[in-house]
């Protein structure tokens, strides 16, 4: 990625020009001291003099009110804020007229900011005071007073903080009266432009140290550049937040998020005092102190995924190329591109007006649909449909480019969502709340509808990322996110019973691999896949045995994850150089076998690998299946004979509902087991969970309200005390125990009666399948459909039934 600039050989203006502003992505207006003010029309190349100032005015700084809120136009579009020398700020018109002149600062009024809504206007001079300002002009408030000047100011992401510089110090100050301000000292000389963008929530600064930085919200140094030559005297984001530009005496540089610089262009401008982006992030305009407006695009953006790679070669053209043939091809847009996507065997790209679909197998013959909002800020891909964001909402669509759903979320400004915030997958779209970051949407792809109940997801800290796998059934849909602490948890989108459960501590960054429900990330300083994430639902204690980890010190400090494709993981450093890292191919193996209940073949694949950690997904993948013969042969080469018995015992159990309600135990689901026995009307069974897990107060309240069993739990409990040495305390069983005579032969003949009665009760239910599968199968008469029943019969130990079928296909009746 770089910038291309253009420069005209004659500076329109004859002084230093002090600031640029786009009306619109063609469009751009200029300031000057020579107190003229340009129109810049990049379509046609002309310029124009918009007006002539009066000679007292000076301008210093030129902000547009926002164009729209929400997708929805404003009705004062059209009019921009000017800042000057004469302690006035100037509302005016886009024609020039200066609508309306207040005096608000003592010495020149160094800033002017319109809030993201244009609700509110903010000011800063050199009198050291900072002041608010409805959109009509009127004062609201005066919200800071200091000694030095203030040179300049930010809102924050929604408008309720602002950002301003004190000297060497930045200091971020809430609206509101009694909230804390945070402060703190960020150069060693004076700061001289700040700017705060609204979707990554980054703050950049430059100033007399020379120096430019990123900060956190939170005032934590993420990035300090190396000392230049020269001042750093504008700094600004791009509206995405994915880059950032700054500039300096005779220098532009494009910066990645991170810090790392893309690209520096030298030009004999001079210094460059205000850089402006375009809204749609394709373009950025300098006013130098030479009198020349510098332009820049960005070019050689690229995009690569499997065997292809994309870049834009121009701003209207793109070069694709197939690494494994050396196939190239070009694609020409009609429009300037704006945000492009490679993923899925899909090329997404979109242009102000309209958005193109290829496919890899054509490059020739796009889909092609016009967009109601040009300025798209996101594109995400899952296999199955593509998601745009842009400030008019969200839309799914399919690949062929019929629109599948548009969820809402009231109240939400779409256009500040970011890739960490969003997250798509085949049957679920996930969205963070930009307001309560605690919050996570949840939405059917295909509907918009939102899931379950329609309440959303809620964490008990803010979440900062989040991300769906790609893989399996919409009913095993999960979630990762990667919390304010840097703790990483996962939980089920569409099963809400199952708990949020940390599976990592200091995970900086994560990604899903895109053919198995295998998860990485970098946590602290180790490399780490966990090979079956979803063991932490089956048996939590299995969970670290399934992790692969490995020494990340070779990517540096703060690297990112960019994607997890197959078995190569592709990880951007800080510097911004690419890494890969390669990963088992046996993992996602292992995940297809059990998807498709191949358990033989999973088993010798593990043995083949001799991999700990290989068997103990196994282990946790069998028991997610209830497929126990697996899971005892997994959890007896993992060492875990504790829980090789318990699996033997389920096995011996008589009744279906008994063997699932005690997998479930396994894992922990108490109630759901004992709801299970009680719908099967197993009522020992469920009192006896409660009596092995101590749950006295639960083991008696099902005895007295089934009328059963009260001897049996009263006896278990005085076995248990006597056990320890102790007397009995609980007021409802010394009330029991009065008048509930303890007998403990009659106890276990009753015990004996109702274990028998379930066998019966199974044994009953095996013979009615038995029979009406023989039924089936001999009023059945296709042979395909004999065989396919034949090998079901014998595969799950049916050998009545098998041997009946046979029969059948014999032509004979049983």
């Amino acid at each position: 990625m770089r910038l291309k600039t253009s420069l005209l050989k004659e500076p329109k203006h004859r002084e230093l020009v002090s600031c640029v502003g786009w009306t619109t992505a063609d469009e751009l207006y200029s300031c000057s001291e020579d107190h003229q003010i340009f129109r810049w029309n990049l379509l046609n190349g002309e310029t124009s003099l918009v007006v002539r100032l009066p000679e007292e005015i000076f301008p210093i700084d030129l902000h547009w009110f926002p164009k729209a809120v929400g997708g929805k136009k404003q009705s004062l579009a059209e009019v921009f804020v000017l800042t000057s020398t004469d302690g006035k700020f100037h509302l005016a018109s886009k024609a020039g007229r200066i609508e309306k002149s207040v005096e608000a600062h003592r010495g020149a009024v160094l800033a002017g900011r319109w809030n993201y809504d244009g609700t509110a206007l903010i000011t800063t001079g050199e009198d050291g005071q900072i002041k608010i300002w409805s959109k009509s002009g009127m004062l609201r408030s005066t919200l800071v007073q200091q000694g030095s000047p203030v040179y300049c100011v930010a809102w924050g992401p929604d408008s309720d903080r602002i950002l301003y510089t004190s000297g060497r110090r930045l200091i971020i100050k809430p609206l509101q009266p009694s909230s804390k301000v945070l402060q703190w000292k960020a150069h060693d000389g004076v700061i001289l432009k700040v700017d705060w963008n609204a979707v990554n929530d980054l703050i950049l600064s430059g100033g007399e140290d020379c120096k430019y930085k990123v900060w956190d919200s939170y005032g934590q140094p993420l990035y300090s550049s190396a000392v230049h030559d020269y001042p750093i005297t504008s700094v600004a984001w791009a509206p995405d937040g994915g880059v950032f530009a700054v500039g300096s005496f005779n220098t532009l540089r494009l910066c990645d998020k991170t810090g790392w610089s893309h690209t520096l262009e030298k030009s004999s401008t001079g210094s460059l005092f205000s850089l402006a982006w375009s809204a749609d992030g394709t373009q950025l305009a300098g006013a130098s102190g030479s009198g020349h407006v510098i332009f820049a695009h960005v070019v050689e953006r690229r995009w690569s995924w499997r065997s292809y790679e994309v870049t834009l070669t121009k701003r209207r053209t793109m070069q694709v190329r197939n690494v494994v043939n050396d196939a190239v091809d070009i694609l020409e847009f009609r429009d300037r591109v704006i945000k492009a996507s490679l993923s899925h065997d899909h090329l997404v790209v979109t242009t102000s007006l309209q958005c193109y679909i290829y496919s890899v197998t054509n490059w020739n013959t796009p889909l092609i649909f016009d967009l109601k909002d040009g300025a798209v800020s996101l594109i995400l891909q899952a296999e199955r449909h593509f998601l745009l964001v842009d400030g008019g909402g969200i839309y799914v669509f399919s690949y062929d480019g019929r629109l599948t759903s548009s969820p809402k979320i009231a109240g939400m400004r779409t256009d500040i969502l970011s890739a960490q915030a969003v997250s798509l997958s085949n049957d679920t779209v996930a969205v963070r709340d930009k307001v309560d970051e605690k919050v996570v949407f949840l939405f059917d792809a295909l509907t918009g509808k939102p899931l379950g109940d329609g309440k959303p997801l809620t964490h008990k800290m803010e979440v900062m990322a989040i991300a769906l796998d790609q893989c399996g059934p919409a009913t095993d849909r999960k979630i990762a996110l990667i919390d304010k602490n840097k703790d990483l948890y996962l939980t089920s989108v569409r099963r809400r019973e199952q708990a949020i459960c940390k599976i990592g501590t200091m995970v900086h960054t994560m990604a899903w691999n895109d053919s198995a429900s295998l998860l990485c990330g970098i946590q602290d300083t180790q490399f780490t896949v966990w090979y079956y994430p979803h063991a932490v639902f089956i048996d939590r204690d299995l969970l670290p045995k399934t992790l692969f980890t490995k020494d990340a010190s070779e990517f540096g400090r703060s690297p990112q994850i960019l994607s997890y494709l197959g078995r190569q993981v592709t990880i951007r450093r800080a510097d911004g150089s690419l890494v890969y890292s390669s990963v088992s191919p046996y993992p996602a193996l292992l995940h297809q076998y059990a998807g498709h209940a191949h358990w033989d073949d999973a088993l010798r694949l593990c043995r083949f690998a001799k991999d700990q950690t290989l068997w103990a997904s196994l282990a946790a993948m069998a028991m997610a299946n209830k497929e126990l013969n697996t899971a005892e042969v997994a959890y007896a080469a993992v060492g875990e004979v504790d829980k090789v018995q318990y699996i033997n015992s389920i096995k011996e159990l008589p009744s279906k509902e008994s063997s699932l309600a005690h997998i479930l135990l396994f894992s922990g689901y108490v109630q759901e087991a004992e709801s299970l026995l009680l719908q099967a009307g197993l009522i020992y069974q469920a009192i006896q969970v409660n009596i092995s897990l101590y749950n006295w107060d639960r083991a008696l309240e099902l005895a007295v309200k089934h009328k059963t069993h009260v001897d049996t739990v009263l006896a278990y409990r005085q076995r248990y005390l006597q056990d320890f040495g102790k007397k009995e305390t609980n007021k409802r069983f010394l009330q029991y125990a009065e008048g509930v005579e303890v007998d403990w032969e009659k106890i276990q003949a009753k015990i004996e009666m109702e274990l028998a009665s379930e066998r019966e009760r199974a044994a009953s239910a095996s013979l009615r399948t038995s029979a009406a599968f023989r039924q089936m199968c001999c009023d059945s008469r296709m042979d395909n459909t004999f065989t396919n029943l034949l090998i079901v019969c014998v595969s799950g130990g049916m050998q009545e039934c098998a041997a009946a079928l046979s029969r059948c296909m014999m032509g004979t009746r049983p």
